[in-house]
């Protein structure tokens, strides 16, 4: 199936018939293109027991030392992972808190629920975490695509409009809840759409969650989501996300918990600008709805 020419610009078709073209602005050396190249540092997600998983090794008087991040490395592109009602949207709603009481300015783009209506869950999740939300509310700048499907379904829209509000607001973090409601009923075109938004973040310097739902059917702690793994291979890293039932005298054994419990879990699959953890970790959403990530399984 062929990809929808509606959903690029002109400028960016290629035609089939032409002569090869040498771009030259293409080429670097390996000097030059470090020259260009940010400082990774961590980010502070506002997830208990998130930010201690990434980590960097440098050498220190001719040895290897591995040093903790103390957060998501700066302008990473992350794909967050899972089934409904394992705790995705409440983590970037958590990480949305963090940036924006720090008084960094957060795009989130919503694409499942009208803005209002996620505002004041994200308000909520501020109150859980003893923040007082009206000193920062306005750090928080959010571009509906649920309401206008002009952005929903048309990506040079969206693009548009978020590096407007980027320009505008002098934003350095984005969010996308969820990036799977933007190729809805055309997953052919996910790793087409999915690919363009990953490379305007890293044009515009921007440290981005992206929200994206499994398929029912898919196994649980795999980073396959909808439109495929490719989706997952397009940006920086997956976190994915998980729940299970214990209903075998196995499970109860494996995760210490009774038959007819509900277990959540979390990983992080692959990952291109830093070291991370790979052990299958322990997921909670606490009563007053904040995700944290506990010890690996066996601990």
């Amino acid at each position: 199936m062929a990809e929808d020419p509606k959903y690029h610009d002109e400028t960016e078709r290629v035609h089939e018939y032409r002569e090869p073209k040498v771009v030259k602005e293409s080429i670097f050396t390996g000097s030059k293109a470090l020259e260009k190249a940010p400082k990774i540092y961590g980010i502070p997600t506002g997830i208990e027991g998130l930010d201690d998983l990434f980590f960097i090794v440098e050498s220190e008087n001719g040895k290897i030392v591995k040093k903790t991040l103390g957060g998501i490395p700066a302008y990473s592109v992350f794909n967050i992972t899972g089934v409904s009602d394992t705790g995705k949207s409440l983590m970037v709603e958590q990480f949305t808190v963090e940036q924006a009481r720090k008084g960094h300015k957060v795009a989130f783009i919503t694409v499942e629920s009208p803005a209002n209506f996620v505002i004041a869950s994200i308000k909520l999740r501020a109150a859980a975490m003893g923040y007082n939300f009206e000193e920062f509310e306005d750090n928080i700048i959010l571009i509906d695509a649920a309401s206008h499907s002009t952005l929903r379904e048309n990506i040079p829209d969206l693009l548009a409009t978020l590096a407007y509000a980027i320009k505008t607001y002098h934003i350095k973090f984005t969010v996308i809840d969820s990036v799977t409601g933007l190729f809805e009923n055309r997953e052919m075109l996910a790793r087409g759409i999915v690919r363009r938004l990953f490379n305007f973040m890293k044009k515009w310097y921007q440290t981005a969650l992206f929200v994206s739902q499994k398929r029912s059917g898919h196994e649980e702690l795999t980073a396959e989501a909808a439109g495929g793994y490719a989706v997952g291979h397009i940006v920086d890293g997956t976190m994915v996300l998980a729940k299970e039932l214990i209903d075998s005298s196995f499970k109860a054994k494996l995760y210490k918990r009774e038959v007819g419990d509900i277990v959540r879990l979390f990983r992080i699959d692959g990952w291109r600008m830093s070291g991370h953890d790979t052990k299958t970790h322990y997921l909670e959403i606490t009563d007053t709805g904040l995700v944290r990530i506990l010890g690996p399984i066996g601990k």
